[in-house]
């Protein structure tokens, strides 16, 4: 359950890589679609968990969405699996840290 529900990293890297095409086309994006865009990419990277570089298919939906060229994906494709390290490091971290707080929630944590 953890592992489906809890993709920080994924999130994370989603918006950040979407904000980034958008920065390299030159649009200007407000505060406000960034928080859109990040709860948009909340929801739909719940089905992802298991299958590899979902995430670029998420993120050609959320450029798409956001009248951003779907060509800016190719600016990741060549260093998304060095990415990709990094995002199921964040989102293994996330997964511990929840562990623990609930495990310290249910008293079952002995120190």
């Amino acid at each position: 359950m953890g592992y489906s529900f809890n993709l920080d990293g994924s999130i994370m890297y989603m918006t950040f890589a979407t904000v980034f095409i958008a920065q390299a086309y030159g649009i200007d994006m407000t505060i406000s679609q960034e928080i859109t865009m990040m709860l948009m990419l909340l929801v739909t990277s719940k089905g992802m968990a298991g299958v590899p570089r979902a995430s670029l298919v998420v993120i050609a939906g959320m450029l798409s969405a956001f009248n951003i060229p779907e060509a800016g994906l190719l600016l990741l494709l060549g260093i998304d699996q060095l990415l990709d390290m990094g995002r199921s490091a964040t989102n293994v971290v996330g997964n511990a840290v929840a562990t623990a707080v609930v495990c310290k929630w249910e008293g079952e944590l002995k120190q």
